[in-house]
C-alpha cells in the first residue's frame, strides 16, 4: 500500500527559505495552515521542496477534483493551447458555449432552461448571484445564515458571518443583510428540540424578522449553503431547506445557493442542495468546476437571468483554457467521479465513526460524499468546543504526511480528490488515529 514518506521534519531547509521569503513579500492577510511549500504533485500525492511525500485529503480546499494533473484534464488544456489563451467576453468561442450547455443540464429542475455567468472565483459567483436577485426582483435585502462563507469581496462580504476577522474595519459593507441562525443538526437554533427547531427558525422567519424587521415583500433572495463549508462543514436539519423553499414561495423571495464548496460532485450528488429535494432559483459554482484552473460560474433559471446587456460582465468569464479543463472535469465526475464520492465517502463516514467510539473528543462526525468534517468538543454533553485539539490535531497530521485543514471553530475537515480509494481512506484513519493520541498526550501535559 502507498504511504505518505517523510523524510525530513517539515519545514525542511528548502522550504524554510522560501517560507522566508514568503514572508517578506506576498501579503499576510492570507490564512495559512500547515507549512507545506508545493513541489510537484500527481493523483492524490504531493511532494514538498525537501522530498516529503503527502497524502492529500484536501483536494486545495475541495478544488482538484479529478485529483493532480488528470491525464485527460491534461490533454484537453493542451489541445485549446494550441489555439487560443484568451478570448474577451465581447466576442464568443464554443467551449464557453459546450461548458454552459453542460452546466444549464445538470441544474436540479427538468429540462435546460437555465442560463450561465461565468466567473473566475468562487467570491465572483456570489456577487454576480446577488446583483441578479436584486436586477430580477428589484428587491433591496438579503437574509443569509450565521456561520456563512461566502467570499471576500463586499458584496460577499457583506452575506459571509464565519469570523469577524473578515469583516473587521471593511465597514461599512453593503447595506441591507439580515442574519438568522442556520439550522445546525449538531447543535440546532434556539436549542430547540432536533425534531422541533426547523419549524422554530421558520417561524422566528415569518412572525419576528418579517413582522418587526423586514418587510418580507422588499426581501431579493435567502442566500445559503446546502452544506457550511468554512463555518465547520456543517449539516443542516433534514427539513429544514423544504420549509425554506415553501417560505421563500409564500413571499416571491429567490432562494440562491453557494455550492462552491458543495457542488460538483463532492457530496455524491451534482448539487449539495439536492439532497435535501430543494430546487434553488441561482446556483453559484467555483473550485472543483476545472481540476485547478480559476473558473466558476453562476447557473440561474432562465426566467431569473433577465437583465439587460451591460448590466454585468467582466474580462476573463468562460476563459477558453480553464473551460476546456471545466467540460473534461465535468466528464470525469460524471462518469464515475461522483459515485466514487458517494461509495468512498460512505466508507470512510464508517471508518470515522468506528474511530469515535474510542474518542470522546470526536463530538460529531457528519458529511455528505467527500465533504466530512469532524467536530472536536471537550466533552460530548456540554459540546463545550475543543480547538487547541483539533488545531494540535491538523498539526499531527501533517508531520507524518496527510494534508488538511481546519474549519469554522473546532472542526477539521477533509475534502480530497474525487478519485481516493478505500486504500487511501485506510491510511488516513490510520495517521488520524496516531494524530488523536499525539494530540491527547501533548495537551494532557
Amino acid at each position: 500500500m502507498e504511504r505518505p514518506e517523510i523524510k525530513t521534519p517539515p519545514p525542511g531547509p528548502k522550504a524554510k527559505a522560501i517560507l522566508k521569503e514568503h514572508r517578506k513579500y506576498i501579503s499576510h492577510s492570507y490564512p495559512k495552515g500547515p507549512e507545506l511549500v508545493f513541489d510537484r504533485a500527481k493523483d492524490v500525492w504531493i511532494w514538498d521542496v525537501d522530498g516529503n511525500k503527502y497524502l492529500d485529503m484536501l483536494a486545495g480546499v475541495a478544488v482538484n477534483s479529478t485529483g493532480h494533473l488528470h491525464p485527460e484534464v491534461l490533454q484537453a488544456v493542451h489541445e485549446v493551447l494550441n489555439r487560443f489563451l484568451h478570448v474577451s467576453t465581447d466576442f464568443y468561442h464554443d467551449l464557453e458555449v459546450t461548458l454552459a450547455k453542460k452546466l444549464a443540464s445538470i441544474f436540479p429542475r427538468e429540462g435546460d432552461n437555465q442560463m450561465v455567468f461565468f466567473t473566475n472565483s468562487g467570491t465572483e459567483s456570489t456577487e454576480a448571484s446577488l446583483k441578479l436577485a436584486r436586477w430580477h426582483t428589484k428587491r433591496q435585502y438579503f437574509i443569509a445564515f450565521e456561520g456563512s462563507f461566502h467570499g471576500r469581496t463586499f458584496g460577499s462580504l457583506s452575506v459571509t458571518s464565519s469570523k469577524t476577522v473578515h469583516r473587521a474595519h471593511f465597514s461599512p459593507l453593503v447595506p441591507g443583510v439580515f442574519f438568522i441562525p442556520y439550522p445546525n443538526a449538531y447543535r440546532p437554533p434556539f436549542n430547540a428540540p432536533p425534531d422541533r427547531a426547523s419549524d422554530q427558525l421558520i417561524d422566528y422567519i415569518e412572525n419576528v424578522l418579517f413582522d418587526r424587521i423586514v418587510p418580507p415583500e422588499e426581501v431579493a433572495a435567502f442566500v445559503l449553503e446546502p452544506i457550511q463549508g468554512e463555518g465547520g462543514y456543517v449539516l443542516p436539519l433534514p427539513d429544514f431547506f423544504p420549509k425554506l423553499r415553501a417560505l421563500a414561495d409564500k413571499y416571491g423571495i429567490l432562494l440562491i445557493s453557494d455550492e462552491v464548496q458543495a457542488g460538483l460532485g463532492r457530496t455524491g450528488k451534482w448539487f449539495g442542495i439536492e439532497h435535501w429535494n430543494t430546487v434553488p432559483d441561482i446556483i453559484g459554482v467555483a473550485k472543483g468546476i476545472a481540476s485547478g484552473l480559476p473558473m466558476g460560474a453562476m447557473i440561474a433559471k432562465a426566467e431569473i437571468m433577465d437583465w439587460p446587456q451591460g448590466a454585468h460582465a467582466n474580462t476573463f468569464g468562460g476563459n477558453p483554457v480553464a473551460a476546456a479543463a471545466a467540460i473534461k472535469t465535468l466528464e470525469l465526475i460524471e462518469n464515475g467521479l461522483m459515485e466514487n464520492a458517494r461509495v468512498v465517502g460512505e466508507y470512510f463516514l464508517s471508518r470515522l465513526r468506528e474511530l469515535q467510539k474510542s474518542y470522546e473528543e470526536m463530538g460529531d462526525v457528519r458529511g455528505k460524499g467527500l465533504m466530512i468534517g469532524i467536530e472536536f468538543v471537550k466533552d460530548r454533553e456540554s459540546k463545550e468546543p475543543y480547538p487547541e485539539f483539533r488545531d494540535r490535531v491538523v498539526y499531527e497530521m501533517f508531520r507524518r504526511g496527510v494534508v488538511t485543514l481546519g474549519c469554522g471553530p473546532t472542526s477539521l475537515r477533509f475534502s480530497p480528490p474525487l478519485v481516493i480509494r478505500r486504500e487511501h481512506v485506510d491510511v488516513a484513519v490510520e495517521i488520524l488515529e496516531e494524530s488523536l493520541k499525539a494530540a491527547r498526550e501533548e495537551l494532557s501535559r
